[in-house]
């Protein structure tokens, strides 16, 4: 197998692992993918300007406002004024959004740990743990 076909039969396999993980996200069903990676930022950063977002999600600023005015109104982000600059209003999940988060990837979690349990033999457990260390190296290059 050359690495093209190397190429195509991970990336097939990567996004049938894809699907199956974004059919496990039961809590959070109603968000687009935008969406989806707006909460991931703000989970990962304890607040976020409304442009920063738009920068790190590559959608208009506009766009975003109407994001953040969805999740605000259903509890999932708050809004908090700037100390130093009353101009700007940082954003960040609520408890609410922390726990959404937090279940999303527990299910997650536990859908993969089942399909691993139930798919994988000792040896093949053993070449996936040995495996990981080369995939997380492709995911920095890209």
């Amino acid at each position: 197998m050359d690495t093209m076909e190397l190429a195509s039969s991970l990336r097939m396999v990567v996004s049938a692992l894809h699907k199956g993980l974004r059919k496990q996200m039961h809590s959070v069903n109603t968000y687009s993918m935008t969406e989806m990676e707006t909460i991931g930022h703000l989970f990962r950063n304890p607040s976020l300007l409304p442009t920063e977002l738009a920068a790190l999600t590559k959608v208009k600023t506009q766009s975003m406002s109407q994001i953040l005015k969805k999740m605000e109104g259903q509890g999932v982000i708050k809004r908090a004024l700037s100390k130093e600059d009353k101009r700007k209003t940082y954003i960040s999940l609520t408890s609410h959004g922390k726990k959404m988060v937090e279940k999303t990837k527990y299910d997650k979690d536990e859908w993969l740990n089942a399909v691993i349990r139930k798919s994988l033999n000792e040896k093949e457990l053993q070449l996936l743990k040995k495996a990981l260390p080369v995939l997380s190296k492709l995911t920095r290059v890209a």
